[in-house]
């Protein structure tokens, strides 16, 4: 299975039950309940398997102030999506807090075999194929082909990588329709829980050189399939904000 099919999962999603302020959107993780999941119609967050692939287990877990998402991954992946309908003109900043127990010592942000990561924010776009130039447009009809799954056309992934100095941007190994964009790197944090702040309208304008469209997805992803690596990783809530 090619990884590419991992970023068509994330492609789903609209407004499902985001709690609205006149400053902030908070996607809070204490609405994750893995028991209600595959019972429930629509629930807050969902998960995204891939077939043939292990499946990172996500359980929620309480510590001294507030809930946190806790993910294992053992040669596998999968993901967490909260679905969502966010304008980034107005909610240009996305703030998260994160901890990882180590490096995915074989992740490589430059290589499809190094295409894992012990953390990651996965944020989609609700992108027209009618804005594809015709040569990308024969390249998603191709792929629509081979997959049940919607395509994701304009997706940014803000990840805690193993070589890539922090700030590093660069199309994800798979796919230009996909952006990587290092916020932590290396092993200096690991172990500390960090609070971390983008500007997800000018990241967009610079991967892309385009004005952002809507945001349509969130998700949180702890993979490893393709080193064969384990990772874990903790994550809190997720906040877009108007800057002012």
């Amino acid at each position: 299975m090619n990884k590419f099919i991992i970023h068509t999962f994330f492609w789903l999603f609209l407004l499902n039950g985001t709690g609205f302020a006149q400053d902030e959107i908070r996607i809070s993780v204490a609405d994750f309940n893995p028991d209600t999941i595959e019972n429930t119609e629509n629930p807050a967050w969902s998960e995204q398997k891939l077939p043939r692939r292990d499946a990172t287990s996500y359980s929620l877990m309480e510590t001294d102030s507030s809930f946190v998402l806790k993910a294992i991954s053992e040669n596998s992946a999968s993901g967490l999506v909260y679905r969502v309908n966010i304008d980034p003109a107005k909610y240009p900043i996305i703030e998260w807090s994160w901890k990882v127990g180590g490096i995915v010592e074989d992740g490589d942000f430059s290589k499809k075999d190094g295409d894992d990561y012990p953390a990651r924010i996965y944020i989609t776009f609700n992108y027209s194929k009618k804005n594809l130039k015709l040569g990308e447009r024969i390249k998603y009809e191709t792929l629509r082909t081979f997959s049940r799954f919607p395509i994701p056309l304009r997706a940014i992934n803000y990840v805690w990588a193993n070589k890539a100095a922090p700030g590093t941007i660069a199309p994800n190994a798979y796919t230009n329709w996909v952006y990587m964009i290092a916020v932590d790197s290396g092993e200096e944090n690991v172990g500390i829980w960090k609070v971390r702040t983008q500007n997800i309208y000018e990241d967009y304008k610079t991967a892309f050189g385009e004005e952002p469209p809507i945001i349509s997805g969130v998700a949180i992803m702890t993979d490893t399939d393709n080193t064969g690596n384990s990772a874990r990783a903790y994550y809190g809530d997720i906040i877009f904000k108007t800057g002012e």
